[in-house]
């Protein structure tokens, strides 16, 4: 009993969780916006809780809410480039409710036109959102496609994507953590936020990597990219 204690008062009180966080973040760097402009943007599910959007008839945004609002900035100054919603339920309970489905309501408030959304519904997971993506788009060589999602989750995501086939650049938001991982004016509670997030993704990639679903244990810019 003490020693869980003591364990968990390290995790609510110290930087552990930025220090697990922080290598996950910085591996894929902002996005410059150099060169062509690109045909896609992919926008990765979270944005958007589906079942209390049902509950209450309209778009409830969740803690990610980055990854919509970068969608929307991009699809303006991008007019022609495809916006593609990947997102559905990831409930083990089976729901009717599926998050691209209340996204694309959302992403039209903001402005963009209905016909540019491609909405991909049936993934449960990033793995299916790449392979679901790519045989629903279906991208041609020389193709450009952003992918929208949070910093911490872009190695998995990118790492999935490539090995899917399916090319595609960095675009990540949604940071976690700054240059300064500690503060006596964070509370305990956002910490051990941090420690969850992060433990699943440091998870996901090893059991991604182990599973043959990666090339990487940690992809990162220009790593195992198909040509």
């Amino acid at each position: 009993m003490a020693a869980s204690i003591l364990l968990l008062a390290v995790c609510a009180y110290s930087p552990l969780g930025g220090l697990l966080l922080s290598p996950l973040e910085r591996r894929f760097p902002a996005w410059e916006g150099s060169g062509s402009a690109p045909d896609g943007i992919i926008v990765l599910g979270g944005q958007v809780d589906p079942d209390l959007s049902a509950d209450h008839g309209r778009p409830v945004v969740s803690g990610r809410g980055g990854r919509i609002i970068a969608a929307a900035e991009l699809a303006r100054r991008y007019p022609k480039a495809r916006v593609v919603l990947a997102g559905g339920s990831s409930s083990l309970v089976q729901s009717a409710e599926r998050e691209a489905d209340h996204s694309v309501a959302l992403l039209e408030n903001l402005g963009v036109a209905r016909e540019r959304i491609v909405v991909e519904r049936n993934s449960r997971n990033t793995y299916e959102n790449a392979a679901f993506s790519r045989a629903q788009v279906q991208p041609q060589p020389g193709e450009r496609w952003l992918l929208v999602t949070s910093a911490y989750h872009m190695p998995r995501a990118v790492g999935l994507f490539r090995q899917a086939g399916f090319p595609v650049e960095a675009y990540p938001v949604d940071w976690r953590v700054g240059e300064t991982m500690f503060s006596i004016d964070d509370v305990s509670a956002a910490r051990l936020g941090q420690i969850d997030i992060a433990a699943r993704e440091w998870i996901g990639l090893v059991a991604y990597r182990l599973a043959g679903r990666t090339r990487e244990l940690l992809p990162g810019p220009n790593v195992g990219n198909p040509k």
